[in-house]
């Protein structure tokens, strides 16, 4: 984990052995040197297919690379002597923001609700979970029981019958209407065939 001030930045290497900081985002500021930003005098050489090329002085390097029409990056620079890779360096900053775009973490959202709701309170539930559905996010519905309604479980299950029964368009229903202890349970999910 690297420090910078008061704030902490973590990251991982991917498979071309370029850091990659915890956003998804390639970080380029301090730990990858690119063409001319090469500063040692020899580097170890692989190819874009991933061949070695064997130890070559960075002159050599830079025309193997500019030959072939693509980056020399340093991908170990630290080993002795570093190692940098031909490669195709906007491509693979691209092709990284991309896979993080791409990446949807699913939240799950909770919906409280009573037994004793009332029709105009539960179609505005059933509006914000159909909202959270649409963002492509799970909706947790959780009725809680006070008192003596516990006693009437049903009247519970009959709530949670009549909002599956508004609840329109495509869901799917991850886990049943479920009584656990004070309050009943009811898990839906987005439909995955989009």
């Amino acid at each position: 984990m690297k420090t910078k001030g008061n704030r902490q930045q973590t990251g991982h290497r991917d498979q071309c052995g370029l850091q990659v900081a915890e956003h998804g985002g390639v970080d380029i500021s301090k730990d990858i040197r690119v063409n001319e930003g090469i500063r040692s005098r020899e580097v170890r050489l692989i190819g874009e297919e991933g061949e070695q090329l064997g130890i070559v002085t960075i002159q050599e390097a830079l025309r193997i690379s500019r030959e072939r029409g693509f980056d020399l990056v340093e991908v170990a620079p630290n080993a002795a002597p570093p190692v940098c890779r031909v490669m195709d360096f906007g491509k693979y900053k691209y092709q990284m923001s991309k896979k993080q775009t791409g990446r949807k973490t699913i939240d799950v959202k909770e919906v409280k609700i009573r037994p004793q709701i009332t029709e105009h309170d539960l179609q505005l539930k059933v509006k914000n979970i159909r909202r959270f559905l649409d963002e492509g996010d799970k909706a947790k519905i959780t009725m809680y029981f006070r008192g003596r309604e516990i006693v009437r479980p049903e009247i519970g299950m009959r709530v949670f019958a009549k909002l599956t029964e508004m609840l329109t368009g495509k869901f799917t229903v991850e886990q049943q209407p479920r009584l656990e202890g004070n309050h009943i349970t009811m898990v839906v999910a987005p439909s995955s065939s989009k």
